[in-house]
Order: structure tokens, then sequence, then C-alpha cells
């Protein structure tokens, strides 16, 4: 059975067919860069990347259009923007409105500056928005890359594959031009605060993606977008492509004004700019559906209004009624069983994490190991978890690579779970699962044993990122996750003591002490003690 993957467009899980087997286009909607990005942000990012790995891998196989099947591996060329202008506070609405979320990152430093509460390397002029871009896009990318992000560590070398919105305004501007030309779109307004119009009307399709209709869709208000305007509008879902201010932060020139593009028109281009061979010239050149990219993700909250109005934007240059032969988004990030709240205190930046010594191989696993469509729910209690599972793989691998030679431990059952659940909808958890009994078994790794792993890890994506040191100190050695502690320390020396004395009620007791205080130990050579999150 080929690789099956929920549509969003369909509504149904099915089989994953590009449009060359060979070689898939895949997008994926990025961060805006006006804040580092949250644990929920990464969440959608690290399921695009193992969905990525799965479809390269030689493990996937995937069907073309005539029902044939093929193994892989592939190619898989992945996009992700960066939005660095255009994007709004109320960006919720198809209109958008509010504030523009450049500027508000502006304020939120200068107030920091004066309250002496920027971080050290964060010397960046808060009225500059392109500074702050370049700021929060680096620690971006630096995040993404301890995460394992394969597109980050890509355009490092290729800086098309995670293209700014900032450097494609021409682009942007051709393709409103085009929608213009072609009665998808239009100008209201008097000349000094005109606005140009997708007209959603004109594409049929509109709402199919999030199940909207245009009966129940109202247009959105705010700042941007004046009653004035809204009244001019031939439709109130009719969404923003461009907008005429000439005071804006961010602002360029264009045939209807110094102004500033909408959001949703950012992707398009983005996208089909850089997926589709010759680019925006040959997309622009005569319609053609059989352009559309291969694969498309996001957030849950992206499908309305921004992936719907890229849909019927795109549509109207491409021609036909599919911008992406695939839709794949995943759903929200809860902390402790509620939404994220800095208020309460469940709000986390990867960079918080990190500070806080969690390594980057947990968070990841933390973030990818439940289903993508569910609604994950992290907590430190899970993150210390995945933390001890990636120590235990991380030792399995070690013992199996310095193990004896011979055939790998069952390996054909692992492997077929492990396909199987993966081909079934991306179902990480049931493939960690099957990973996790399979491990069970083996007594005595061999080689072999590890190199299997090695190839469920392309997917999982964990071996391969730095390993934090342990810290010693005394007896103890502290495992990535816990700082060195002198009551701990304490309490493991009157432990030594107690086992030297045979008192093991007392040493026991001093074990349940340290784990209800959240540690874990195990004795190792040395006389040492390993000292990890319980």
């Amino acid at each position: 059975m080929p690789f099956c993957l929920y549509n969003t467009a369909t509504r149904r899980v099915e089989p994953f067919v590009p449009r060359d087997p060979r070689r898939v286009t895949f997008y994926t909607c990025g961060p805006t860069v006006y804040d580092d990005a949250h644990i929920g942000n990464f969440r959608a990012f690290l399921a695009a990347d193992v969905l990525r790995r799965w479809i390269e891998s030689p493990l996937c196989t995937i069907a073309d259009s005539r029902g044939s099947e093929h193994a892989g591996p592939r190619e898989v060329v992945h996009v992700m923007n960066i939005t660095d202008v255009g994007h709004m506070t109320d960006d919720d609405a198809a209109d958008g409105g509010g504030q523009d979320k450049m500027e508000l990152a502006g304020q939120r430093i200068a107030e920091a500056k004066k309250s002496g509460k920027l971080p050290p390397d964060a010397d960046v002029d808060p009225t500059d928005p392109y500074a702050i871009a370049e700021f929060y896009m680096q620690r971006f990318m630096e995040d993404a890359r301890r995460l394992g992000l394969k597109v980050a560590r890509e355009a490092q070398r290729d800086k098309t594959l995670m293209p700014r919105a900032c450097e494609n305004i021409e682009g942007m501007q051709r393709l409103i031009a085009a929608l213009i030309e072609r009665g998808h779109a239009y100008i209201a307004g008097p000349v000094g605060s005109r606005a140009v119009y997708f007209d959603v009307q004109s594409f049929p399709a509109y709402g199919s993606l999030s199940g909207n209709t245009l009966d129940s869709l109202r247009g959105g208000a705010g700042g941007r977008v004046s009653e004035e305007h809204q009244q001019l509008k031939k439709h109130p879902a009719d969404f923003l492509l461009w907008k005429e201010d000439s005071s804006h932060l961010m602002k360029w020139d264009s045939p209807w004004g110094v102004g500033y593009p909408g959001w949703h028109i950012e992707c398009s281009v983005m996208s089909l700019g850089r997926l589709v061979p010759g680019g925006i010239d040959r997309v622009l050149a005569r319609p053609d559906p059989d352009l559309a990219i291969d694969l498309h993700s996001g957030g849950e909250d992206n499908i309305f209004p921004h992936h719907e109005c890229e849909q019927a934007q795109s549509c109207s240059v491409l021609g036909g009624s599919r911008f992406a032969r695939h839709w794949f988004h995943t759903r929200f990030l809860m902390v402790d069983g509620q939404k994220m709240s800095k208020s309460r205190g469940t709000f986390y930046t990867a960079r918080q994490l990190f500070g806080m010594g969690h390594e980057p191989a947990a968070v990841r696993l933390e973030l990818i190991k439940a289903h993508y469509r569910s609604n994950a729910d992290f907590s430190m209690q899970g993150l210390k978890d995945s933390a001890r599972m990636v120590e235990r793989w991380r030792r399995f691998v070690d013992q199996g690579s310095q193990g004896k030679q011979g055939a790998a431990n069952t390996v054909e059952d692992v492997r077929a779970a492990f396909v199987t659940a993966l081909m079934n909808d991306l179902n990480m958890a049931e493939a960690i699962g099957a990973v996790n009994r399979w491990i069970n078994e083996v007594s005595e790794p061999t080689q072999a044993d590890a190199a299997v792993f090695r190839e469920f890890d392309a997917i999982f994506g964990l071996l391969d990122l730095p390993r934090l040191e342990a810290k010693s100190h005394g007896r103890a050695i502290y495992l990535p996750g816990v700082s060195p502690n002198v009551e701990v320390s304490r309490l493991l020396d009157e432990r030594a003591e107690a086992r030297s004395s045979r008192d093991f009620a007392k040493a026991d007791a001093i074990r349940d002490q340290l784990r209800a205080m959240g540690y874990a130990i195990k004795d190792v050579a040395g006389g040492k003690v390993e000292v990890g999150p319980a």
C-alpha cells in the first residue's frame, strides 16, 4: 500500500500523489520574525520536517497518478518562507488589520531597553524594522538548526530555500497586476489611500479548503482597512493584496501607490517562484494547472484565512482550482492541558527550554511524538520522559555499534511495524511504540541493530543533534536536563555511606527522596551515580 496522508482539501486520508514520484515539491509557511518562535510554532515546523524526511526515506513507497507504486529514496525540494513584512496583529480576519507585527516588535524592544530586560545579544535599533527582522530571523535559524530542521540547515548553502518576504516585493506586484488584468482583483478607494482587493466571487472554489461559504464570511475590520474601504468592496470577504499607505513603517513604490503587500500574497510568490521551474515568469506566462505544487503545510490556524486566500490567488494565475495537490496541517499544541499562556507561566520558546538545560533532542522528540492531527499536550514531565527515551536510544545504538557483528534481532518485524505506522497518515506515536517494543526485546544489540535504528532515526532526526555533556560534581554525574545541585550531592554521599554500612533501607529511602525531588539515579562504574530527570 502506498503512503497515505490526510488531505485538508478533501478531508480524508488518501494516497499522496505528487506530480513526479522522484521529485516532490514542498512548501511550509514559516515564521513571522517579530519575536522568538514558541514551541507551538516549532511543533508545526517539526511535523513538516518529519513528513519531509519520511517522503525522502527508502522505506517510503508512494503512488503516481496511474496508481503505480514507487519506492524511495527520492528528492524533496522543501521551501519555508520568512515573513518580515505585511503580517498584522488581526490577520485572523481575511482583510487583516490592527498593528504591523514588526512595529509591535520595535515597541517591545524599546520597552525592554528602558527596563534593562533586553538580552545581551539584542543590540538592535527598535526603530529599524529590517534590523529587527534580521535579529529574530537569525535567532530562529539558530533554534531551527539546533532542533534539526533540514530546510534550515540547507538554507545555509542555498538561501532561496528560505526566502524573505521583503526581498520578493517585485514578484508580489507582478502577481497582483496579473490578477487585476485577469479580472480577479480590483482597486478601491481614492488616490492616496487605495487598496487592491482580491475578488472572491471571481474564484468559485473560494472557501473549499476551510469549509467556509461566501454567505457565511464577513470581512475583517481594524486599522488597516477603513469602513470606507469596506463599503467599496464587492464582497465582505474580499481580501487585501496591496495597501497604499505612505506613512507605514515598511513601504515600497507600486502602480497603486506607496504602500505594502497583504500577508497572503507573499506565500503565493515565494512558493511558486521557487518551486516552479522558471519561477514567476513561467507562472504568469499562461495558466497551467499542472504547475501546482505537491505539498503545502502549516499549522491549523493557517487554514483560514491564510491558506484559503493563498489558494485563491495562486489558482487564479495557474488556472484550475488546485494550488497544492496535498494540504498538511498540524493541530495546536497545548501546555499542561490548556492553551499556552504567559500569565500562567506556560508559554515557552525553544530558546527558553534550551536555556533551562533541556537538550534539543529531547525538545524535538517531545514535539514530534504525538500524532500531528491530535492536540498534543506539552508538559515538563513529558519533556523529561522524552529526554530519558532519547538517552535510552543513544545507549542502544552505542552498545550496538560496539557490539558483535551478526544479524539484527527481529528486524523484519519492527521494520514492518514502523513502516506500516508511518505509511498510515504519518502515525509517529505508533512508530515510536513499535521501536520501543523492539528495543525491550533486544538484550544485546548488535552492530546490525544499531544500523537498523539509524534507518529509523533518519526520520526521527535525533541522534545527530548535538549531545549535551554530562557534568560531574563529586560522585554525581549530572545528565543533560538537570543541573548540579548541592543538596542532591549531599544526599548521594549519605546514600553511599548507607550502602557501605549495608543499611540498604536508608539507601532506598534516599533514592525515593531524590525521585520525589524530580531526580532519577543510576549507579555506574567507579562509584559514580548518574543523575537524570525523574
